[in-house]
């Protein structure tokens, strides 16, 4: 294989082959891969701004029965330490949000298995009830699959019900590596890899907009990725014309702090900021249909995020309000909303607030900034 003409190919919006793209990461310099990446974002996204969300990650649920090995959020049925999040706690959660400038709540939780489809609808039409302005970018793909077994019926069915009880639109969450060989490895409770995108592929047809991510850096292998990346495309490529389908693409390294993959099967993530760089830059490469990178500067940190801004990325995601998951298991950084906006514009961009919908918002006048370590 030719970089050069891999390159070119890739310049002209074309679909390169897993192997191809594997190639071109294997082999490339980071230089030209990050130069590639940024000729592509500037012909997809041609502004100097990059984008970022106020939002806040609040949990329904830490009871799970997935058992992933890599998190350490979650709790068994009748822990002490189990909780089921409160209408008043809610409430606390999404006045604070609104007074740090958010207008959204990315709701997720475990597997409950006592929590069903009546509970998720009666809980967001509760929270639109109350907060009518409120965006609920909520649950993911596994999520939904739980949700779908515990009422023997189908993601259309229940995709369709939680719209109309107030999901907005629908993260990427628990995608880690679409490959079940993977799956069955690290995340053996959670639905496998095909069912993800099958969620996703009837979301789209309900024109629920949706992120897509990759956690990368533990057992899976390169071929493993690439192959990840390539069913994310061809998803993309099947939703009908009038939807959005995945508004954005987001990869982050494996956090091993106290998980049961290191401390069990001694796994660490040995992803380096270079290797970080490259897999946002192939990342461009490899979806030419998905519009908008986003680095994940809450497990690479500032200075690694930046450089993305120079690979092909061009969000930087949320301040995160609250986050407890992949916290959990050792992301140690934090922004506030000045934090993220200066960060921005030290790697020589425009900061620009967004929505989930990846419109522009003006800056709230008045923003508390956050002083609240979770």
């Amino acid at each position: 294989m030719n970089t050069d003409l891999l390159f070119e190919r890739a310049l002209n919006l074309e679909f390169l082959t897993a192997e191809e793209g594997q190639y071109l990461f294997e082999h490339a310099p980071t230089a030209e891969l990050a130069w590639v990446g940024n000729q592509l974002r500037q012909k997809q996204v041609p502004s100097n701004k990059v984008t970022w969300i106020i939002d806040r990650n609040a949990n329904t649920t830490n009871v799970c029965i997935a058992n992933c090995k890599f998190c350490n959020f979650y709790r068994i049925p009748g822990h002490k330490e189990a909780y089921i999040t409160t209408i008043e706690e809610y409430k606390q959660k999404i006045e604070e949000t609104f007074r740090y400038g958010g207008e959204q709540l990315l709701l997720q939780g475990g597997h409950h298995p006592d929590l069903g489809l009546e509970y998720y609808t009666g809980l967001f039409r509760e929270l639109k009830s109350l907060y009518p302005n409120l965006k609920l970018h909520a649950l993911g793909p596994p999520e939904i699959a739980h949700i779908t077994k515990l009422e023997g019926s189908t993601h259309m069915e229940v995709l369709k019900a939680l719209k109309e009880s107030g999901l907005d639109s629908l993260p990427g969450a628990g995608a880690e590596i679409l490959n079940d060989r993977v799956r069955r490895m690290i995340s053996k409770g959670k639905c496998g890899g095909q069912e993800w995108l099958d969620v996703m592929r009837a979301a789209h047809q309900l024109d629920i907009t949706t992120s897509a991510t990759m956690m990368f850096g533990h057992i899976e292998t390169l071929e493993e990725r690439f192959e990840h990346l390539v069913w994310l495309r061809e998803v993309q490529s099947e939703k009908p014309e009038n939807a959005k389908g995945f508004l954005a693409f987001i990869p982050w390294p494996f956090q091993d702090d106290g998980t049961l993959l290191n401390r069990v099967k001694g796994i660490r993530n040995h992803t380096s900021g270079d290797e970080y760089v490259r897999m946002i830059a192939i990342s461009r490469i490899m979806l030419p249909n998905v519009v908008n990178i986003q680095a994940s500067w809450l497990t690479v940190g500032k200075e690694v995020g930046q450089l993305c801004l120079h690979a092909g990325a061009n969000d930087f995601g949320s301040i995160m309000i609250e986050e407890n998951v992949v916290s959990a298991a050792g992301a140690p950084h934090r922004f506030t909303a000045d934090g993220i906006q200066q960060a921005i514009q030290e790697a020589g961009y425009e900061p620009q607030l967004r929505t989930q919908q990846y419109e522009y918002r003006d800056l709230p006048e008045a923003i508390e900034q956050q002083v609240i370590n979770y």
